[in-house]
């Protein structure tokens, strides 16, 4: 089936912006420890406005949710792109922890919003073609950051003041979403029946039902909290299991979470051909126990390439499983698609947060690799759970007389 030029305009749109907000994030978490050394502040200082940053975010998701739906992706998706390369400037003036909070405020209300509007607006492109395409989406965030963290490196490397850098870091990002906007989409324009196989119509039935679907989203959001989780474990603590628990170099503890964010990343660019052939919920299934097995190898293995290994097959089974989730939740209800969005993403958002500071309390009282049991357990559970991806179907009306 031929895909009509305007999709795949809106394809292209979309992928700037998840390029770009991964990009900018990537360039932001790049810069920290320059901006932490230029406002002075300790360690503990910046990890409690790296919370503000978070929960400015989350606040973000939940006020950009209902406005996508009331203004239009057109309008809501551009504009926080705009916001975003104007906020992600402020870190690199900032001269004191205040100024710093402030700046992390409006930063992570612009990331927390294009979070929700791109990913909603993805769901809309989605329905217009003939086979899935989230997960590729989200690989496209993942090379941004990828392309930030060695853009980063050479311009630290240069001596460009960090204010410089962020600046045209925003610069970028202002002008890629203007440049952008005129290609998005909105409800109206993407034919229900275009994406029948993809994993809407698998979990929310006819797109744009008008079945309420409180329960569903929630349990949608669960599971995005436990694959998130699941993730932020990985991003904050593979490299430090490796050099603490099989006592490896740094240098080579980080080819731990390399070994994980490659594979993710390489699994996000496949996900989309096996989630058309075998389903969403096949997808959440098998991916969430290839990440279970993935994790415990990793954990419990004595040597170090069996390890790489146990985070690489991790990195892979977490790939897919949640722009299935957010697919799904972009679709129970076409009039209100950006709202059920901002629950699921903000939960899933959640758990990215909580993961590690989880780990991290709970190595007080267990060995770092045991306390691994966490997130393989939530994956075990997102695996039994995967079935909401693919309701049964309800029983139909008996004729009257």
């Amino acid at each position: 089936m031929t895909v009509p030029p305007r999709p795949r305009a809106a394809r292209f749109a979309t992928f700037m912006f998840f390029g770009l907000n991964g990009f900018a994030m990537g360039m932001w978490v790049v810069h920290i420890p320059n901006v932490e050394r230029a406002t002075g502040i300790s360690h503990s200082t910046l990890g409690a406005l790296l919370l503000v940053l978070g929960g400015a975010a989350f606040a973000g998701m939940q006020v950009a949710g209902p406005l996508v739906d009331r203004l239009g992706h057109r309008r809501l998706v551009p504009a926080a792109g705009i916001l975003l390369g104007l906020a992600v400037c402020g870190p690199g003036f900032a001269d004191s922890w205040w100024a710093l909070g402030l700046s992390l405020i409006f930063f992570g209300f612009g990331n927390g919003a294009i979070d929700v509007g791109m990913n909603s607006h993805a769901v809309i492109v989605e329905r217009a073609y003939p086979r899935p395409i989230m997960a590729a989406f989200h690989a496209m965030w993942s090379i941004g950051g990828a392309i930030a963290a060695v853009i980063g490196a050479g311009t630290l490397n240069a001596g460009v003041p960090t204010g410089v850098t962020l600046t045209g870091t925003g610069l970028l990002c202002v002008l890629l979403s203007v440049l952008s906007a005129r290609f998005l989409m909105e409800p109206a324009d993407a034919p229900a029946a275009a994406s029948s196989d993809t994993a809407s119509a698998d979990a929310a039935g006819p797109v744009g039902t008008r079945r309420t679907p409180g329960r569903t989203v929630w349990l949608l959001g669960l599971l995005a909290l436990a694959l998130m989780l699941s993730e932020g474990v990985a991003n904050d603590w593979a490299a430090l299991h490796m050099e603490k628990v099989l006592g490896t170099s740094a240098s080579t503890a980080a080819l731990a979470y390399g070994a994980f964010a490659v594979a993710m990343t390489t699994g996000r660019f496949l996900t989309d051909r096996v989630a058309a052939w075998a389903g969403p919920a096949a997808i959440v299934r098998y991916g969430a126990t290839l990440a279970a097995v993935g994790l415990t190898t990793a954990a419990a293995a004595p040597w170090v390439p069996v390890s790489l290994v146990g985070w690489a097959l991790f990195g892979l089974g977490l790939s897919g499983g949640v722009p299935q989730l957010f697919t799904a939740a972009g679709n129970l209800d076409t009039r209100a698609s950006g709202a059920l969005m901002a629950r699921v993403v903000g939960l899933g958002y959640v758990g990215l947060l909580a993961g590690p500071a989880l780990i991290g309390g709970l190595t007080r009282w267990m060995p770092l690799n045991v306390t691994f049991g966490v997130p393989v357990l939530l994956c075990v559970l997102a695996a039994v759970f995967a079935g909401v991806l693919s309701p049964k179907p309800e029983p139909a009306e008996q004729p009257v007389g």
